[in-house]
């Protein structure tokens, strides 16, 4: 039995520090054994993307299970093993160029082996996922790099100003160019010879206070014709749609988390002014908040914004054609779908600071405030 072996069978379905302990002094002490034991990796690797995951995935779990040096360890496995794979689309190869870096700095033999070792029982233990379709673009529309640029300068503008007026208007804009291009796509898709088909992408929905955060990616994905599903246990949303609105839901949930986070610490320094403590609840309930009246709120704007766009009789049953794609595809991927109550939500002065600053956040025609 090969030292590789011997080391795996002690260490990799034990969760034990002493099975872990013995398998690591095994690879140390056999140096010749490093090839194999990377190989052994690469295979892993492989593996887990015939049941599904993706790198942003794995490097997700492996940041949030493990530390930073399993990161840079996972991220090179998945460089390594990336010439061996097939081609994969446009997605996977954005999610390989967003590898992070090697670990910095040297460490001894052990110490590497048993990082080794805990990053393994990672990756043989994870479940199998939900395989994603990439979505098929038929045409190329060669404004759609060129919107998503104007739309993430918006939104970085929005994040970074320090006058809420002033976001609100950048945050409106980019919804506006949101929603116009969605219907510009969907008009080259009626002209195309064959049409496009909707796909799917994960987006992680990260702890503390994951379920506002869960119902803020839903009411973004909802607003730009995608539906979102919640994987409560694996942290992460699989979001259902075309190409161009699968784009603009990734910016501008991000975007929102960003403006979200940056109201809630203003509100919990009101609060503190009057001498209230922060407390979970507050947050839960300020995000939960958020996260429902901006929903309503990015309804109205796309439907504004199509209206501004001149949707004609025409284009209507192209535009209900790719919704029903895209449910259809959901109703595949996730046949079997429960709703969840969201737990937590008993502040009522966080409810009213939360439903304020989506007021403030308003993605829309400029107008009052939501009685």
């Amino acid at each position: 039995m090969s030292t590789v072996e011997r080391a795996f069978r002690a260490a990799l379905y034990d969760t034990g520090v002493t099975a872990l302990d013995t398998g690591a002094s095994l690879l140390a002490a056999d140096p010749a054994a490093d090839g194999e034991v990377e190989r052994r990796g690469r295979e892993f690797v492989a593996a887990l993307w015939r049941r599904g995951w993706q790198p942003a995935d794995l490097v997700r779990i492996v940041r949030r299970e493990l530390d930073d040096v399993h990161v840079a360890l996972v991220a090179d496995l998945v460089r390594a093993q990336a010439p061996d794979d097939r081609a994969r689309g446009a997605r996977w190869r954005a999610q390989l160029d967003e590898l992070p870096g090697p670990a910095e700095g040297r460490v001894d033999r052990f110490t590497r082996a048993t990082a080794v070792l805990e990053l393994y029982r990672l990756l043989v233990r994870l479940p199998t996922l939900e395989p994603l379709e990439e979505p098929r673009r038929v045409h190329a529309s060669g404004s759609h790099a060129r919107t998503l640029g104007r739309i993430r300068a918006l939104l970085a503008k929005a994040e970074a100003t320090g006058y809420p007026e002033e976001a609100e208007a950048l945050t409106a804009k980019a919804q506006e160019l949101m929603a116009r291009h969605s219907v510009d796509e969907a008009l080259l898709d009626a002209q195309a010879p064959a049409p496009d088909a909707p796909g799917a992408c994960r987006i992680g929905v990260e702890p503390p206070y994951e379920q506002a955060k869960a119902v803020l990616l839903d009411a973004v994905a909802t607003a730009n014709h995608c539906r979102a599903v919640w994987n409560e246990a694996l942290c992460f949303s699989t979001v259902v749609g075309f190409e161009a609105d699968l784009d603009a839901v990734e910016l501008l949930y991000t975007s929102l988390l960003v403006q979200a986070q940056a109201a809630l610490s203003t509100a919990e320094a009101a609060q503190r002014k009057g001498g209230r403590k922060r407390t979970k609840t507050f947050r839960q309930s300020f995000l939960a908040a958020y996260a429902h009246r901006i929903g309503g709120r990015l309804a109205a704007a796309a439907e504004t914004a199509a209206a501004g766009a001149g949707v004609s009789d025409e284009l209507l049953p192209v535009l209900a054609s790719r919704e029903v794609a895209v449910t259809a595809v959901a109703d595949r991927m996730f046949p079997q779908t429960v709703s969840t109550r969201l737990r937590g939500v008993s502040d009522a002065a966080g409810w009213d600071e939360g439903a304020r600053a989506a007021d403030r956040a308003r993605v829309g025609e400029r107008r009052p405030p939501l009685p």
